[in-house]
């Protein structure tokens, strides 16, 4: 009678292994790649990411949503694995939202950033079995400050601001270069650009991430898949849509690849 409702031991009558760790680079392969950027523009900052998940070698799934909305004013962009990330954007989406409707008032930017930090502390120990790794860009509207900011995060919940632009993700590396090129060198610096110019910068961005990171996905025209790119101002959050992202591609970027 002692063991009636008890269901981890139920798993363990029935063979389940509960608790047994995973020695490193054997077992399952887990769902992860990516790459994620974001950006300051003109009216605030773009937020975009491919859409490919990889497992090893193997394309898993080329739809996957990795720019995710936390609230109206922010969204948290992920790289690592998928499981892990989505878990921790339900929760913030729920603490957000439970802050909001008790409170009667949006939580703080500063509280929003130490959010994100703890929930990544507390994923230390699976991020460092190498079972749960995430290392997310963290944007949002601070209505303290006046502007949209950038942060990213190391796995173990480190925070840093990205004062012009953050990447995240295999295929970062590639991009960071430009980035830094594009700003210094470039027509007008990247907080200078338009909406319409910052999005045609992340797609080429992507573009270029995909060429030399076979675990991005980039842009597959001829599957009419387009990345995931949002805009956040002070009006919110917003999506850029797909029929919007298509002639730009197809007029901006195709031409030269």
């Amino acid at each position: 009678m002692g063991m009636q409702g008890d269901f981890l031991q139920l798993l363990k009558e029935q063979g389940y292994q509960i608790g047994t760790s995973v020695p490193a680079g054997t077992g399952v392969e887990i769902t992860r790649g990516t790459t994620i950027l974001a950006m300051k523009y003109r009216d605030g900052v773009l937020v975009a990411g491919d859409r490919r998940a990889t497992a090893g070698n193997m394309v898993m799934y080329d739809r996957t949503d990795k720019v995710l909305e936390l609230d109206r004013h922010s969204v948290m962009a992920i790289a690592g694995v998928p499981a892990t990330a989505y878990e921790m954007v339900r929760v913030l989406e729920h603490s957000f939202k439970y802050y909001r409707r008790t409170q009667l008032q949006e939580l703080s930017f500063e509280g929003k950033l130490r959010a994100v930090s703890k929930l990544l502390k507390e994923n230390v120990a699976a991020a460092l079995a190498g079972t749960g790794a995430v290392a997310p860009i963290f944007a949002g509207y601070d209505f303290e400050q006046g502007s949209a900011k950038i942060f990213f995060y190391d796995i173990l919940g480190a925070e840093f601001e990205g004062v012009e632009y953050a990447v995240s993700g295999s295929g970062s590396p590639t991009i960071r270069g430009i980035l830094h090129y594009v700003n210094t060198w470039g027509g007008q610096p990247l907080a200078a650009l338009p909406e319409e110019e910052a999005t045609i910068q992340a797609l080429r961005l992507l573009t270029c991430a995909a060429e030399f990171d076979s675990a991005t996905g980039g842009v597959n025209h001829e599957a009419n898949l387009y990345p995931v790119v949002k805009l956040i101002t002070e009006r919110g959050v917003r999506t850029v849509p797909d029929g919007t992202l298509k002639p730009l591609f197809e007029s901006k970027v195709i031409r030269h690849v």
